[in-house]
């Protein structure tokens, strides 16, 4: 008889939604005698692996202090009904992907009922907030690391129980269209200048940063009359929602083409990016295109962040690569004239070349890929199934 195993998986954003789901997938595929039953929080990719839903995560993705704050009985409820379904399903492990701000008080209130606790994709507790890695220390049996620096980070603060598994990105970027390929499908001339714009993937977030995006497209276009603009909408978002930003900013919607749920290809047909600070980053990197880091909230939220972080760079890319590789254009810094004058520098040849060669080196240090296997052997082995 194969021997039962159940998991309560829980995550809260669509990049966690995509981690939890090649880490089913593995488990399944290196432990075949294993009848696994997955549930819990998920998203579209879960449920693709036919990850049972006990909540949607779909409507949970916010950002920010005040938009948390509104949603505080929203996440009770989903809190509780997790809660329940641990406490009624008894899994042998509960796996947390990434979600800290939710995942880690779930944490504490499993732990105190005796389950054992995995955490996936660290929580960047050494960019701010670091005092919560008492709450670590104490409820979390296992985790799973996905950046270089964190085991050691970790291990200087007293908790040793981390295995590094590598960044689950790294392997899987690998666009599917050419860039001649890609400017055919889209209209494009794949002989002129190419810089496309990833705004993020939350509503408000692009609401504050697409903006200056486009008033920097603007301003090129008066300065290189060929240059084109794609913008890389994201799976979550709609575009109509687009298209309403780029109408109120008073930009021809005509003189953007809008890619929908094609990032890689869209940054593997570009000569630079301007991308919104965040996972982006790291993947425009593994694509190697050139690019400047935005990023950009409420006032309120500023007011309130930039004295809680405590890492010399804002941009993923950056930290990974232990100085300011891409120029960072944070909050006030964030302008169409300041942008522009970035990206501009980007497509000079020499500067171009340069970043993609300090891009290829900085991604280098993420490995050569397979997280999700070595994720899905460290959760094995935690579980005690002999490979």
């Amino acid at each position: 008889m194969a021997k039962q195993i159940k998991l309560m998986l829980v995550a809260g954003e669509a990049s966690g939604d995509s981690h939890a789901a090649h880490l089913v997938e593995r488990l399944r595929e290196m432990a075949p005698d294993v009848d696994f039953s997955f549930f819990g929080l998920t998203g579209e990719k879960m449920r693709a692996e036919r990850v049972e839903t006990i909540v949607r995560a779909d409507d949970l993705a916010i950002m920010g202090l005040l938009e948390i704050g509104r949603a505080l009985s929203k996440f009770w409820r989903v809190f509780q009904a997790l809660k329940k379904a641990a406490v009624e399903r008894k899994p042998d492990a509960v796996v947390l992907i990434d979600f800290p701000d939710f995942n880690l008080p779930l944490a504490k209130s499993l732990r105190k009922l005796g389950f054992k606790i995995i955490y996936y994709v660290s929580p960047q507790l050494w960019a701010w907030r670091s005092h919560r890695v008492r709450a670590v220390r104490r409820d979390v049996d296992l985790l799973l690391a996905i950046l270089p620096f964190e085991k050691k980070w970790y291990a200087r603060r007293g908790f040793s129980r981390v295995a590094y598994v590598g960044h689950p990105m790294v392997g899987e970027i690998s666009p599917n269209l050419s860039r001649e390929a890609f400017c055919r499908k889209h209209g494009l001339n794949s002989a002129e200048p190419i810089i496309s714009l990833l705004p993020g993937s939350r509503r408000k977030e692009i609401a504050r940063i697409l903006p200056p995006m486009l008033e920097a497209a603007d301003i090129l276009r008066r300065e290189i009359p060929t240059i084109q603009f794609v913008i890389a909408q994201a799976a979550t978002r709609t575009r109509g929602e687009i298209e309403e930003i780029i109408k109120t900013s008073n930009s021809n919607l005509q003189t953007f083409v809008i890619a929908q749920n094609e990032t890689r290809e869209t940054l593997n047909a570009s000569d630079a990016a301007a991308v919104a600070s965040g996972t982006a980053t790291l993947e425009t990197a593994l694509v190697g295109t050139p690019l400047v880091v935005c990023y950009k909230v409420s006032a309120h939220n500023w007011h309130t962040l930039r004295y809680l972080i405590n890492v010399p760079h804002y941009g993923l890319v950056n930290l990974i690569a232990e100085e300011r590789l891409a120029t960072e254009l944070i909050q006030g810094d964030l302008t169409g004239e300041r942008l522009a004058a970035e990206l501009q520098k980007l497509l000079e040849p020499d500067v171009n070349q340069e970043m993609r060669r300090r891009l290829k080196e900085t991604v280098a240090k993420l490995g050569k890929g397979g997280a999700s296997r070595l994720a899905a052997e460290k959760i094995l082995e935690f579980l005690q199934i002999k490979l």
